[in-house]
C-alpha cells in the first residue's frame, strides 16, 4: 500500500503543478492519465488477483518494464542488485578467460583469451552463454553475469552455450560445458615486427594501463625500425573513453576532433580533441576492425577514418557507442539510463540502429572472413607471436606488454592447417604498396 500511496502522491503533485502553471496543463493531464493506468492496474491486482502480491515487487516490475522500452543498455536495478554491482571484486580472481558483451539480450562471447579454460574448450566469438549454473542469462546485467563466471581458482562453473550453425536455416546448437576457473592474467597489448620494418600491435581492450603498454610497444617497434603500423582492434569490445582518446592523440595533431557526445540536454554535448602535435603523426597506419569491435575501438577507428589518418580494413564494427549515467534512487535502487551518444568527427552516429541500418564504422576496404576460417584463426592466434609454436607455456603467458620475438626479414607467419589471416595479409600489402608508390620517381 505504501507504494500505491507514493504513486498517488505523484499524481496529486502533478495536478497541483497544473493548477499553478496553466500553460503546462496539457502535459500534466497526459502524465496523470498515464500514471492513473499504472495505479489502476496495481489496485486491480491487489484486490482481484488470486494470491496476495507484494506491492513493492509490482512497482519494481513496472520500473523494469518502462526501462525495457528504451534500449538494451538502460537498466533498472533493485537495491540488492545495485549493491552487488557497486562492490567490485578486489584482488586476484579466478575466471574462464573470455571477453563478453550483451548482444540481443544475451551474454555473448567477443573473444576467448589465449591459453585459458574458455580457449581450450574452443569457445568462439558469437557464442551465446545462455545459462550459468542452470540460470538463464537473458536480460541479465553483464556485471552480474561476469561475477557468476568468476570465482576461486580451481572451482568449477557449469555453463550452456548456444552456437550459430554454418547453415543459417538450421537451429542454433546448444552445448553444456564444465570449466575449471583459473587465475587469469590479462594482456591488453601484444606486438611484434614483420619483415623487419612493419609493426603490428594487437590491442585486446582499452583498460586502465593500456596507454602505458601501448606507448612502450610503439617505442620498441620504432627502435626496431618500424616504418608502418597495423593496429589490430578486431574482437576488441572497448573499455575506457579516456584510453581511446589518448591512443588517438598519438596519431592525430592540430587540435583535430577525435569524438564528441550529444544528447537531449545541452550539457551532454562534449568534444574530445587531439593536441597540437602527435609523436606518431607521420607513421603510415592501417586499423583492423570486425563485427566484434565496439565502443572505444570504434572511437579510434572513426577518428582515424574521418581525419583521413589511416586506412580502416575488415568488417563493419558492432555499433556500441552510448553514454550511460547511473542514478541512485531514494530506496537504494538505481537507474542506469542512456543520456548521450558518441559521434565521429564528421558527425556520424556510431551507435547502431538496426531498423535504419546505420551506425558502426564501415571499413574503407571490406574483407570478410568465412566463419569456419575465423574459428581456426582464433585457435591459431598464438602463431602470430610464436611462429611454429616454439615458445613454451611460460613464454605464452608473458606479462602484459611483453614483446614477442622480432621477425627480422620473415614474412607473415604461416598458419597451421593452411589457414592464413587474409585481413592481416591485406594490411601488410597496403603498407608495402604505399612504400613502393612513395619511392616511385618519373623517368628522366
Amino acid at each position: 500500500m505504501k507504494s500505491l500511496k507514493k504513486i498517488a502522491l505523484v499524481t496529486v503533485a502533478a495536478l497541483a503543478m497544473g493548477a499553478a502553471f496553466p500553460y503546462v496543463n496539457l502535459a500534466v493531464d497526459n502524465t496523470y492519465q498515464q500514471l492513473k493506468v499504472i495505479v489502476d492496474v496495481m489496485e486491480l491486482i491487489r484486490e482481484s488477483y488470486v494470491e496476495d502480491v507484494d506491492s513493492q515487487k509490482l512497482v519494481y516490475g513496472a520500473a523494469k518494464g518502462m526501462v525495457g522500452e528504451l534500449d538494451e543498455f538502460s537498466q533498472f536495478m533493485e537495491p540488492d542488485l545495485y549493491e552487488r554491482v557497486k562492490s567490485d571484486t578486489e584482488g586476484e580472481f579466478g575466471g574462464i578467460g573470455i571477453r563478453v558483451d550483451m548482444r540481443e539480450g544475451w551474454l555473448t562471447v567477443v573473444t576467448p583469451l589465449p591459453n585459458t579454460p574458455a580457449y581450450r574448450a574452443e569457445m568462439y566469438p558469437g557464442d551465446k552463454i545462455v545459462k550459468i549454473e542452470g540460470e538463464s542469462t537473458k536480460d541479465m546485467l553483464m556485471e552480474e553475469a561476469i561475477k557468476k563466471l568468476r570465482g576461486t581458482p580451481g572451482t568449477k562453473v557449469n555453463i550452456t552455450i548456444a552456437r550459430e550453425p554454418e547453415d543459417k536455416n538450421a537451429d542454433w546448437i546448444n552445448k553444456d560445458i564444465t570449466l575449471i576457473r583459473e587465475l587469469i592474467k590479462s594482456e591488453n597489448i601484444r606486438y611484434r615486427m614483420f619483415d623487419g620494418k612493419l609493426g603490428y600491435i594487437k590491442m585486446v581492450e582499452f583498460t586502465g594501463h593500456v596507454m602505458e603498454n601501448f606507448t612502450k610497444a610503439l617505442e620498441d617497434l620504432k627502435k626496431q625500425g618500424a616504418q608502418g603500423l597495423v593496429l589490430d582492434l578486431r574482437y576488441n569490445p572497448g573499455g575506457l573513453l579516456s584510453a581511446a582518446v589518448d591512443v588517438s592523440k598519438l596519431f592525430l595533431d592540430s587540435n583535430k576532433m577525435i569524438v564528441f557526445t550529444k544528447g537531449r540536454k545541452p550539457e551532454n554535448y562534449q568534444e574530445f580533441r587531439a593536441g597540437v602535435s602527435a609523436p606518431y603523426g607521420d607513421m603510415p597506419l592501417v586499423v583492423l576492425i570486425n563485427r566484434y569491435s565496439a565502443s572505444a575501438s570504434e572511437i579510434v577507428a572513426g577518428a582515424m577514418q574521418d581525419n583521413k589518418r589511416g586506412v580502416i580494413l575488415g568488417e563493419r564494427s558492432f555499433g556500441k557507442a552510448s553514454v550511460q549515467s547511473m542514478i541512485p534512487l531514494s530506496d537504494k535502487s538505481a537507474l542506469r539510463i542512456t543520456i548521450a551518444k558518441y559521434y565521429t568527427p564528421s558527425g556520424r552516429s556510431i551507435q547502431r540502429d538496426v531498423k535504419k541500418d546505420i551506425g558502426g564504422i564501415t571499413p574503407d576496404i571490406e574483407v570478410k572472413v568465412a566463419l569456419e576460417a575465423e574459428k581456426k584463426l582464433i585457435q591459431q592466434s598464438e602463431e602470430i607471436f610464436y611462429p611454429g609454436g616454439k615458445a613454451d607455456k611460460k613464454e605464452k603467458k608473458a606479462a602484459v606488454g611483453a614483446p614477442a620475438p622480432a621477425a627480422g626479414a620473415e614474412a607473415a607467419p604461416k598458419k597451421t592447417e593452411g589457414v592464413r589471416d587474409e585481413v592481416l595479409d591485406r594490411a601488410f600489402e597496403l603498407l608495402k604498396a604505399r612504400e613502393v608508390l612513395g619511392n616511385l620517381k618519373p623517368a628522366k
